[in-house]
């Protein structure tokens, strides 16, 4: 559920906020800025999911695991 809030802020700030990410995307801009502040939770989670939805570096990280296995197998004990 969205609620409705009214702010105070600088006229210039107000400007640069309409200049830069324009009229319709303010709500969302700031709502991005706070939410990891309020929400502490969530950006643990958010972090680890937007991780492995990165394909790439998900293989990235599965070679050099892969390479570490290897070097511990020619380790002399």
């Amino acid at each position: 559920m969205q609620r409705k809030m009214t702010i105070t802020i600088d006229e210039a700030v107000y400007a640069g906020l309409h200049k830069v990410i324009g009229r319709g995307n303010i709500s969302q801009f700031l709502e991005g800025l706070a939410r990891p502040y309020v929400l502490k939770e969530d950006t643990l989670d958010a972090g680890y999911q937007a991780m492995a939805a990165d394909t790439k570096r998900e293989a990235e990280a599965g070679e050099w695991c892969n390479a570490l296995i290897q070097d511990v197998t020619h380790e002399t004990r």
